[in-house]
């Protein structure tokens, strides 16, 4: 058996209080009315002969309407790898950290369609991604799908190996 395979980038940059992190709350009916541990990185699979960065800043653009680039603080700086997680549906994401900042009011994303309510012939169009957010860390902890949380512990651990605080 084939795992799935996600490859996604979580935009991150210092807030009023501290860093903080954006993330993404999944469309459609189903995460309607789900909040806590639910919130991703923008994400999405690879192609096949996709270089798996590559196809995270494509996932990023389609599902926040940025391109990655254009919000990135350094264009030319290096992504911070945060390696990968396994979900608990079996599925393997990898994600890369850049500094960056975008407002979140001007995000869209692209749509998928399914047939709503389920069982009927009728096909509803919902955004992949309905909203995305800027987070303080421990509220990001709070919201993050539980095995995405650890992208955000490894780009802390990333941060101040990079960026060492004065004091």
């Amino acid at each position: 058996m084939t795992r799935r395979v996600s490859a996604g980038i979580l935009l991150y940059r210092d807030g009023p209080a501290g860093l903080e992190v954006l993330l993404a709350h999944p469309g459609g009916p189903y995460f309607a009315n789900r909040n806590i541990g639910h919130w991703t990185i923008p994400k999405g699979e690879p192609g096949d002969e996709d270089d798996l960065f590559a196809a995270g800043a494509r996932e990023f653009h389609e599902e926040t309407g940025h391109a990655l680039a254009a919000v990135a603080a350094d264009p030319a700086a290096s992504p911070l790898p945060l390696g990968s997680v396994i979900q608990a549906s079996g599925k393997v994401v990898h994600a890369w950290a850049v500094r960056g900042d975008l407002d979140p009011a001007r995000a869209s994303s692209n749509t998928f369609e399914i047939n709503w309510p389920p069982g009927s012939s009728t096909r509803e169009v919902f955004p992949e991604i309905d909203r995305v957010a800027w987070f303080p860390i421990e509220e990001a902890r709070r919201r993050a799908n539980r095995s995405q949380a650890a992208f955000i512990e490894r780009l802390l651990a990333k941060v101040e190996e990079t960026e060492p605080t004065s004091g």
